[in-house]
């Protein structure tokens, strides 16, 4: 008995997500030019991860509108922002590098890199649950932020302008000195193809 609860425990800390306050999870992913890119290599930085698959209404939302890409913009002279595709072959979202490269060109996309997650490890150690799925590291390289890109969760892009920006708060707040005032909001959206 004491061994299947040992065993049960390690399971479970193999598939806990990582959450606000813990330290971040370092991966190598390879990007939308074919390199290999770390997360700590972006150490003491504020860092934006948000998975995207562009095949979901709500991702459409967001990038249809400009709305995602006005907000990588007015950021990135201060943050790192990486998009993050972790569905699998086969499954609605999944992109090969040239595909990375030739969406960011036809969406107009200010991240700083989309990173190719494949076998989905990545999301999972993150718990992604969907696209959009936004997540903000402080320069200390830990969890500040975790959830959804606004309080709306609809497709409808009438509802942008009306809805609070819970990325654009916390990384105001981050750039502030400040302390998030909200950080885990539940995301919404598609759910990760994983």
């Amino acid at each position: 008995m004491k061994s299947i609860l040992i065993s049960l425990f390690l399971s479970f800390q193999i598939f806990a997500a990582i959450g606000v306050g813990e330290s971040a999870s370092d991966f190598k992913l390879t990007n939308q030019n074919g390199d290999e890119i770390t997360l700590s290599q972006f150490k003491g930085k504020i860092i934006v991860l948000e998975w995207m698959n562009h095949g979901c209404p709500f991702v459409k939302k967001h990038y249809n509108s400009g709305n995602m890409q006005k907000l990588q913009k007015d950021y990135r002279d201060q943050v790192v922002w990486l998009s993050i595709i972790s569905s699998s072959e086969g499954k609605q979202g999944y992109s090969t590098p040239d595909q990375a490269l030739s969406d960011m060109k036809e969406k107009k996309s200010y991240a700083r890199f989309v990173l190719i997650d494949q076998s989905g490890d990545v999301g999972h150690a993150y718990g992604a649950k969907t696209t959009p799925h936004m997540f903000i590291i402080g320069k200390d390289f830990k969890i500040k932020y975790e959830g959804a890109i606004d309080s709306i969760a609809s497709t409808d892009t009438d509802d942008i302008k009306g809805a609070k920006n819970y990325v654009k708060e916390a990384l105001d707040n981050l750039m502030a000195g400040k302390e998030v005032a909200v950080a885990r909001t539940k995301s919404y959206g598609c759910s990760v193809k994983y």
